[in-house]
């Protein structure tokens, strides 16, 4: 499938398609299915978003007091990761880089997810709800887990009975990773 850059007028080969003006501003990056997320040549795939006539994607900031939730899944096995919350900052640099940034509330600062532990997430699409208060994104994992009690996922604990049961074990262990 043939993918379209709406700013340089260019087609290109789906398989094969990146940005070739990735340090340029363009308007149509946040919608663009072929911008460029990090990496020199990179490809990747997100979904196409309409805002109603607007070219330029703005998410809802201003109903979550600035902060809105961002959930965070396994690009392949669609596996819910993490949930955790994006202010525009966090926003701009996600699209930015292509890693998944997101802002600290109990540090009150912003976040590269892995900056300390190397478990860094690559974004491999963006999904966007309808109230445009919401994303998804859909990452490629590094390091194997996204929790830093050293789980694959955040939601490793199952409430059964009235109890929480543990899912799985550990992919590293915290106390080596977060040494201080």
């Amino acid at each position: 499938m043939d993918l379209f850059c709406e700013k340089y007028k260019e087609t290109m080969d789906g398989e094969n398609a990146f940005c070739r003006h990735p340090k340029e501003y363009c308007k149509f990056r946040t919608a663009c299915i072929i911008h460029f997320m990090g990496g020199e040549n990179r490809v990747s795939y997100t979904d196409s978003v309409s805002n109603d006539g607007d070219d330029m994607l703005r998410l809802q900031f201003d109903k979550g007091n600035g902060l809105l939730p961002a959930i965070v899944q396994d690009h392949e096995t669609k596996e819910v990761l993490m949930l955790a919350y994006i202010n525009e900052l966090a926003w701009d640099k996600t699209l930015e880089t292509g890693k998944a940034h997101f802002w600290s509330r109990s540090r009150n600062k912003l976040w590269l997810k892995g900056e300390t532990s190397g478990h860094v997430q690559i974004i491999k699409n963006i999904l966007v709800d309808c109230d445009e208060d919401t994303v998804v994104y859909q990452v490629e994992q590094l390091g194997g887990a996204a929790c830093h009690t050293g789980h694959r996922s955040c939601f490793f604990r199952k409430v059964t009975e009235n109890k929480l049961e543990t899912l799985g074990e550990p992919v590293f262990d915290p106390g080596e990773v977060y040494k201080k």
